[in-house]
């Protein structure tokens, strides 16, 4: 039943917005009480929270994985989490808006448990810029801070466009996204 709590709310949030959708939307949608609602959360911000919480605690993990895979150079794992973030927006589109819409509507308490996180994931494709340039597969010069916010925010705003059953595919959306990074940031040879 929490799931299904989760799952409806994610699409009412969606929809309507965190503002806009009150625990008796989430209920009725679902043909539940109230009571089982607040069996399973204390508030709809709690709610809220664990949406996000679970969102990021799993693009962190797979994250890691990439870059702990150690047979992959640099440039394989910067597709890997470029493609990683662009398909976790066609697999989890609905929790993906949520996140990115409505972290707004988090309480500074909940906010300040979801920025490092946020962060973390930044800190990953610094890193991995960072290994790049000392392995000379990325130029010298590279100014990591800045390509890396670029990198978040060209694959962090696909949650507002990129539709799974369109003509693109995420693994394509992905490899123009590296190709136009890495032509930028490529060492020539």
């Amino acid at each position: 039943m929490k799931h299904k709590l989760t799952v409806k709310s994610i699409e009412l949030f969606e929809k309507k917005g965190f503002s806009e959708t009150s625990i008796q939307d989430i209920v009725d949608a679902i043909g539940v009480t109230k009571g089982t609602f607040y069996y399973y959360f204390k508030s709809k911000e709690e709610l809220l929270m664990e949406i996000h919480s679970s969102y990021i605690d799993g693009m962190i993990r797979q994250q890691k994985e990439i870059l702990e895979d150690l047979s992959k150079d640099c440039r394989k794992k910067l597709y890997d989490m470029v493609y990683m973030l662009i398909h976790n927006v066609e697999l989890e589109g609905h929790s993906a808006r949520v996140f990115f819409r409505e972290m707004r509507n988090l309480k500074e308490e909940n906010l300040s448990q979801i920025l490092p996180k946020r962060d973390q994931i930044r800190y990953y494709f610094r890193d991995l810029l960072k290994q790049g340039v000392e392995n000379g597969e990325f130029r010298q010069e590279l100014n990591i801070e800045i390509v890396t916010f670029a990198i978040l925010g060209i694959t962090n705003w696909t949650y507002q466009w990129y539709k799974p059953n369109g003509p693109v595919s995420d693994k394509e959306v992905a490899r123009i996204f590296v190709d136009m990074v890495l032509n930028g940031i490529e060492e020539s040879k």
